[in-house]
């Protein structure tokens, strides 16, 4: 089985590693009608805008990141990274879903354990009020 969006991946990755300065690579490759699934926050975040948002404002909470694993099937890709967050140490998986045209249409971030959701949580709040400032 192939991985349809390879170059769309490796885009991922040049943000992801950018530590959010690539915004403009990053708006590049996620959908109008895209979805953010936060580890912190139940309700689906809707719309480009408002995951680019999310996005950018974890590149630049989340430190020492690196992807250990990824999974793929021909449109969508899971990738677990450990961060740090401050003093504290953070496992997750990326849940990366795209479109036919190869864009993200579907971004699910879940995390682990609960002091690190509890943590990245204050911290993606200050980040997301002190950049709505």
């Amino acid at each position: 089985m192939n991985f349809l969006y390879e170059a769309q991946l490796e885009k991922w990755h040049q943000f992801i590693t950018s530590e959010g300065a690539g915004v403009e690579l990053l708006a590049e490759i996620v959908a109008q009608d895209a979805v953010f699934r936060s580890p912190v926050v139940w309700t689906p975040q809707l719309g480009k805008a408002i995951t680019l948002k999310y996005l950018v404002a974890a590149a630049h909470v989340l430190k020492n990141f690196k992807y250990t694993r990824t999974l793929f099937n021909q449109n969508a890709v899971c990738l677990q990274f450990n961060a740090t967050v401050g003093e504290i140490s953070i496992v997750g998986i990326d849940l990366i879903e795209f479109n036919e045209a190869g864009l993200i249409k579907d971004f699910e971030v879940m995390v682990r354990p609960a002091k690190a959701l509890q943590v990245l949580g204050e911290a993606m709040r200050e980040q997301l009020t002190s950049n709505a400032a």
